[in-house]
Parts: C-alpha cells; sequence; structure tokens
C-alpha cells in the first residue's frame, strides 16, 4: 500500500484534534484537550502527521521535552555514551499515537525517526546526551528496542543515547 505525501509540523489551530482517536484513551484525551496548553506554555512540543491532501487531519502526533535522568537509572551497557554527571539531561519522546484509521501503515516508524531526527538535531543547543521513551506494555518495548533503544530493568522505560542516536535516524 502506498502513502501519500506526509508532513510532520508543529500542531496548530488549523489541525482537527477532536476527530483523532488512536484507541489509547490517555493518548487521545491528552491531544484533545492539554496537547494546546503544552504548546503555549512551551512545557512539550507536539508535533503532528498529516497528510498533504489532507492538512488539517491528524494521523498520528509525538511530544518531545527535556527530561533529567539520575545516572543510576542509566543502563550499565549505555553509561559509556553518557557524561557521569549525578543527573544526565535527555529527550523525552513523551507521546506518540497514530490514529485508529490509519494504523498498520508504517506511520509509527515515520512519527520516531522524525522525533530522532529533531532529538538529534537539537541536542548540541539544550546539551540533551539520550532519548527516553516510556511505553505503555511489552509489545511498545519491542518496538523501540528495534530501534535500539535499551529497557531499563523493571521499567518500561527506555533509553537511546544521543550519540547511537545519529545512526538510527535516517
Amino acid at each position: 500500500m502506498s502513502l501519500p505525501d506526509l508532513r510532520i509540523g508543529l500542531l496548530d489551530d488549523g489541525h482537527d484534534r477532536t476527530s483523532f482517536s488512536s484507541g489509547v484513551a490517555d493518548l487521545d484525551r491528552y491531544l484533545h484537550t492539554q496537547a494546546k496548553q503544552d504548546l503555549r506554555r512551551k512545557a512539550n512540543a507536539v508535533f503532528v502527521l498529516s497528510a498533504d491532501d489532507a492538512p488539517n487531519r491528524i494521523l498520528g502526533y509525538y511530544t518531545l521535552c527535556a527530561l533529567a535522568v539520575a545516572q543510576g537509572d542509566v543502563p550499565p551497557a549505555a553509561r559509556k555514551h553518557v557524561p557521569r554527571y549525578p543527573l544526565v539531561s535527555a529527550t523525552l519522546i513523551g507521546r506518540l499515537a497514530v490514529d485508529r484509521d490509519a494504523q498498520g501503515r508504517g506511520l509509527g516508524s515515520i512519527l520516531v525517526a522524525d522525533a530522532l531526527q529533531r532529538a538529534y538535531a537539537s541536542a548540541g543547543t539544550v546539551g540533551s546526551s539520550m532519548i527516553v521513551v516510556d511505553a505503555l506494555n511489552d509489545a511498545i518495548v519491542s518496538f523501540y528496542e528495534a530501534y535500539g533503544f535499551v529497557r531499563l530493568p523493571e521499567s518500561l522505560r527506555l533509553i537511546l543515547p544521543m550519540v547511537l542516536a545519529s545512526k538510527v535516524a535516517p
């Protein structure tokens, strides 16, 4: 199945947030009620995926924000790639969702690749050593592990050192 020409940009007033439904109530509620406020307050950057032929319809979205992670929470395999400060600066992919009608077409991978590119591009400006995601379940953990993310022990949190993100993001 071919994909239409797609675009990813910041959420704005022209995007139809109300019709988005990923099937995950918390992710849908965030986009419907909180995302615009977070943008205004600079709490999160909210990026939306849409098709060129329907630019107002949100096919998927993700958020990025700054985060600090305790050095002890970084897995040993990743520690060689991050500074040895008590708190390590990171970029959090806080939420990522694809509309139910668009699922199964590889759009989640497109969103992750874009998030990795943006996080890597801004890392030198804002000082971020790694990318962090909090998966909802084990299936989503596997999705992120395919991009090189490493799971923290006894957690659904995963990290990807920024130096490795440059190799994963196309």
